[in-house]
């Protein structure tokens, strides 16, 4: 009977000692995961809007479809000598060179939209980089222009997505007021959304469709009458 007491008493301490040291490493795992990914966050945070107290304004336009509505954007930015940031797909740059090189020549910032328009949460860092770096050289072939900035695809990020974009030199860009254009609300939806939002430092979302090019001369119009002067993104981040 002592013997199986024994038995079972250095059974049950090398139960213990398993399952302390399984604690202490999972203890230790999350201690390490906490920190490190508290790190990526606080250098690699995203952006909405810049803090420079100015009273500026950066208009952003996010482009893997709506074409057909580019050439008029970019006629009504010129004719109010207006420059904003595109931030490009890089499969739409591919398709539509010609249509990225004028957004380029007419002074527009070039950001970078990803490839293929996936779902960034979804992707490995590695995966997120190729996105980036491929649409990276596409631009640069097609205008000359090297990206800097990264607008993630459906305004979707985590600490590992931006990990990605900040280990390759990329500064993560949001918005701090959505227009909600992709819905096609009327045009006087989208004027009062950016009108009531609006404040220093703002970076505006939008996208190239019929209500926004309907939307976007009163918009510069009643901006420009409150006195904001239009900068592009990397002007109003402080970077340029």
């Amino acid at each position: 009977m002592k013997v199986y007491f024994f038995e079972y008493s250095r059974i049950v301490r090398k139960l213990a000692w398993v399952v302390g040291l399984f604690l202490a490493l999972t203890l230790l795992y999350k201690f390490v995961q906490y920190n490190f990914l508290s790190t990526v966050s606080t250098q690699f945070k995203p952006i909405y809007q810049g803090d420079n107290g100015k009273k500026q304004i950066a208009l952003t336009c996010n482009v893997v479809w709506g074409e057909e509505f580019v050439p008029e954007m970019l006629k009504i930015l010129e004719k109010n000598k207006v420059h904003i940031t595109f931030n490009m797909g890089g499969q739409w740059a591919e398709k539509f060179p010609e249509l990225t090189r004028q957004i380029a020549e007419q002074g527009h910032e070039m950001g970078n939209h990803g490839y293929s328009h996936p779902h960034p949460t979804y992707l490995s860092k590695k995966q997120n980089i190729d996105e980036i770096k491929k649409t990276e050289k596409i631009i640069y072939q097609l205008t000359g222009k090297k990206t800097n900035l990264f607008a993630p695809p459906y305004g979707e990020y985590n600490d590992m997505v931006l990990e990605a974009a900040g280990s390759i030199g990329y500064k993560t860009i949001l918005w701090s007021i959505d227009t909600i254009d992709w819905q096609r609300p009327a045009p006087q939806v989208i004027v009062d959304r950016v009108m009531r939002k609006s404040h220093n430092g703002a970076i505006v979302l939008m996208h190239p469709t019929a209500p926004t090019v309907k939307a976007l001369p009163e918009i510069i119009r009643r901006l420009s009458d409150e006195g904001y002067k239009f900068v592009t993104v990397s002007e109003i981040i402080g970077i340029k």
